[in-house]
């Protein structure tokens, strides 16, 4: 790829960013926040993930040696800000969070540098629901719409291919359907029928004794029974990938924990000594606002956008010998 298309695909990279940010932020009525690269460790702010991942740590020589790790994302973070900046029910923040998750499987869609739009926005107890939840993600789905509706218009040579709607499942209702395909294969049956899916139920046991993908249980609500008789108010928006061909998360989201859910999903995973973290014990003594919020991949909605079947065609990250010789044959342009 010559300097001209790389400088093409960066110029178009912030088109995409700077559109979809502010359509986010008008949907969602979010107020744009500065945000941390790294966090002190021991406080129980940084996103555990599936639990397994290592953070990048180090020691600050001014506090003592005390350690720091390197966010894997903001999901606590932001809900303490929340409160710190006294935003009110209705009104939320957004921020871009860049992080690093050096356990990362190298992948078209994974490097361990990760840039996405975490947001979180205050609500009432009330809108714990699924239905509130649904509203959000068509506002977000709506967002993404628009941003492809000026993509396309801005470079003619891509084609809009976001459905009018997106369709809502259960992580069950995918289980009934798909019961001997795997979780990922499952996911991709679902989202090539529909081309956009937000799969609800992310975490929590299914019928058959295992979660349809792994969450942390101290920030989305993934073990509340709703009225269709489902556990979860959180989940994944899917999309079809046209050069990939396969689905395609470009965000993770939810409702977050109550004190009450809080405690149930700590006691179903065995770690109740996080409740004398300080982010917890917050949580548990009512001083942090409900909320909901969630990521959303950066270099994911440009990927997806601008038409890319390479993560490293869309961001600047760290890459093996191997990688880079087999994507250099393949014709394909990393940043």
């Amino acid at each position: 790829m010559t300097a001209q298309e790389l400088l093409k695909t960066e110029v178009a990279i912030g088109f995409v960013k700077d559109v979809f940010a502010r359509e986010l932020s008008a949907q969602l009525q979010l107020s744009k926040v500065s945000s941390p690269i790294a966090v002190l460790d021991g406080t129980g702010i940084n996103d555990d993930l599936n639990g397994v991942e290592r953070p990048v740590g180090f020691p600050i020589k001014a506090l003592d040696e005390r350690r720091a790790v390197v966010v894997h994302s903001l999901a606590k973070w932001k809900r303490v800000r929340l409160q710190e900046l006294g935003i009110e029910a209705g009104k939320g923040l957004l921020t871009d969070m860049r992080a690093l998750r050096p356990d990362e499987d190298y992948s078209p869609i994974h490097s361990i540098y990760v840039d996405q739009w975490d947001w979180e926005k205050h609500i009432t107890p009330e809108q714990r629901t699924p239905e509130f939840l649904k509203d959000t993600v068509e506002r977000i789905y709506e967002a993404l719409k628009t941003t492809e509706a000026r993509v396309t218009a801005e470079y003619p040579e891509i084609t809009p291919v976001l459905p009018g709607k997106i369709t809502f499942l259960h992580a069950e209702d995918l289980l009934r359907q798909y019961p001997a395909l795997t979780p990922k294969e499952r996911e991709h049956e679902a989202v090539k029928q529909y081309g956009a899916v937000f799969l609800m139920g992310i975490g929590g046991e299914l019928s058959h004794g295992e979660p349809h993908d792994g969450r942390a249980p101290d920030y989305d609500d993934w073990s509340t029974e709703t009225e269709s008789g489902y556990r979860g108010l959180n989940g994944d928006i899917l999309l079809w990938h046209p050069v990939l061909q396969t689905s395609f998360e470009v965000s993770s989201m939810g409702i977050r924990v109550d004190k009450h859910a809080l405690v149930r999903q700590l006691a179903l995973r065995g770690c109740e000594d996080r409740q004398e973290l300080s982010f917890h014990a917050r949580l548990l003594k009512d001083e942090l606002p409900q909320s909901i919020g969630g990521g959303i991949g950066q270099s994911r909605v440009c990927m997806f956008l601008l038409r890319k079947g390479h993560i490293g065609e869309v961001q600047v990250s760290i890459w093996s010998d191997a990688v880079r010789a087999e994507l250099a044959e393949a014709g394909v342009g990393l940043l």
